[in-house]
């Protein structure tokens, strides 16, 4: 089975701004046109943020309407909690890791201070800013 990855939103802002190395482009332009995950953490933190150009909205609506979004149901609720306990990370980070970890993604993070935490309990992470 081939590698799936969890984009979390501050990869997914780098990515829009293109502040990302060019690998990093590289590799999220084929995700986004082929495979791209988010969880719905990821749409709120990219939905409530307001521009002062009111395009740039436009495009992170764009990017939401072509991700499939994850939800929660118990098993991630569950890890999360687990995640939560072990690392004292923000809950929403926890939401994501626990997302990635319960469907055997790979997640997408430039967050190495709270999911490098998350490692030990099963999270596969890769930063595109500096693992790629």
């Amino acid at each position: 089975m081939e590698q799936r990855y969890l984009i979390d939103t501050c990869t997914i802002v780098k990515y829009l701004a293109e502040l990302l190395p060019a690998e990093a482009i590289s590799f999220l332009d084929t995700l986004v046109d082929n495979d791209c995950r988010i969880s719905f953490i990821t749409k709120i933190e990219l939905l409530v943020w307001n521009p002062p150009i009111s395009e740039d909205i436009k495009v992170r609506e764009e990017f939401i309407a072509g991700s499939k979004i994850h939800f929660v149901d118990d098993e991630i609720i569950n890890k999360a909690i687990e995640i939560r306990k072990s690392t004292n990370i923000k809950l929403p980070d926890a939401v994501i890791a626990a997302t990635a970890i319960h469907n055997d993604y790979v997640l997408l993070s430039t967050n190495d201070n709270d999911f490098k935490k998350v490692i030990p309990l099963g999270l596969k992470y890769l930063n595109p800013e500096t693992d790629l």
